[in-house]
């Protein structure tokens, strides 16, 4: 059984730096990546716009230079959203929309993930009119929804953690406060994001990797599975199944793909362990899976349909990309998944860390 479809955006990913662009890019060209929303968090994060910039960062002007000399100019687009720190200015946003460079701003929580260490509390950005500009310019808000500083015992807890906190009480007064900006609430994992979501206006969505659709915590506990390790955390299975539902679900226009693959060439180390599922090259094959488990039928137009819609359809509609110009085919036959050799060293994708050596879809 085939299924081809339009060729799709990643849109949250990592592609790192140096060395270690290339292959990455490599790896998302394989699975019929058409273009890639880069994640900021690099060293220096990116957090100016233009390269002539009087500010002690990296440039979107220049990432994205980088990435499309190492392969990425294969790609129809590539986004880079500038990462909001203490020094972003609504002057920043403005200058940097009228000129076609600046499209999404990332959020991340103070300290709260891999390379947020230049976060600026959530809050502070409701008084320095950066959303406000951001609202005025038709910037996306591409958002990592947990709240920081948080207690052991609240971060994760069996009533209560740092997304559903997050979505309880911050997003609710974003959304009150600049109803008409864009929101992209990025890699959901609880039952409480997707109703927030669900209950939002056309003007917020969601994307889903595939991990959180696949696995629960206790995938990842039952053995320490550290190689299941990502931020945020998975969760329980009724998070799973929420985020399955909405994901399925054929009037589905708001969850879209984003894997926020993150390759790591040491992924336990001596300070903890490194955040991040690397996906490159089978995440279609693996929503595929999780969508086969959620009961969709595959083998039908309807169930083919759904499944497009949620790789291919919503998140370039959400973003206003353009429409792939070509396809990619998926095909029901066993593909051995393989270590990645890179420059920086070995990366593991996320099946061989949980011993499954290959998996049940290829790209044909």
């Amino acid at each position: 059984m085939k299924m081809t479809f339009p060729k799709w955006y990643d849109l949250h990913v990592h592609l790192r730096q140096d060395p270690l662009v290339g292959p990455i890019v490599q790896s998302q060209i394989d699975m019929g990546c058409c273009g890639v929303l880069a994640m900021p968090n690099t060293k220096p994060p990116v957090a100016k716009v233009f390269r002539d910039d009087p500010l002690d960062y990296w440039c979107i002007e220049d990432y994205v230079d980088l990435i499309k000399k190492s392969g990425g100019d294969a790609f129809q687009d590539i986004l880079v959203p500038l990462y909001l720190t203490k020094d972003t200015m609504p002057e920043m946003i403005e200058k940097g929309t009228k000129a076609d460079v600046l499209r999404a701003c990332k959020y991340y929580p103070p300290h709260g993930t891999t390379g947020a260490d230049f976060g600026y509390p959530f809050m502070n950005f409701f008084d320095n009119g950066v959303f406000e500009a951001m609202q005025d310019y038709g910037v996306v808000l591409c958002v990592h929804g947990e709240e920081h500083h948080m207690r052991g015992e609240d971060y994760f807890a069996a009533g209560t953690n740092a997304e559903d906190f997050f979505y309880r009480e911050r997003m609710p007064k974003l959304v009150e406060a600049f109803p008409d900006l864009k929101v992209a609430c990025e890699h959901v994992t609880t039952a409480t994001a997707v109703a927030f979501v669900q209950g939002a206006g056309v003007n917020v969505a969601a994307s889903i990797t595939p991990q959180h659709l696949l696995y629960t915590v206790g995938h990842l506990l039952q053995g320490l599975k550290y190689h299941l390790y990502c931020l945020p955390l998975l969760k329980f299975e009724e998070d799973r199944a929420a985020l399955r539902a909405a994901a399925v679900d054929p009037a589905n226009a708001k969850f879209y793909a984003g894997t926020d693959s993150a390759p790591h060439t040491t992924k336990a180390t001596d300070c903890g362990c490194a955040a991040g599922c690397f996906t490159g090259a089978i995440a279609p094959q693996l929503y595929a899976m999780a969508f086969e488990e959620a009961g969709v039928n595959l083998e039908t137009k309807a169930g083919q349909k759904v499944f497009e819609a949620f790789l291919c359809r919503n998140g370039p509609a959400f973003y206003e990309l353009a429409a792939a110009k070509e396809t990619f085919t998926l095909e029901k036959a066993f593909q051995p998944v393989e270590m990645l050799e890179t420059p920086e060293g070995t990366i593991t994708p996320l099946p061989l860390g949980l011993k499954q050596d290959g998996l049940p879809w290829r790209i044909s």
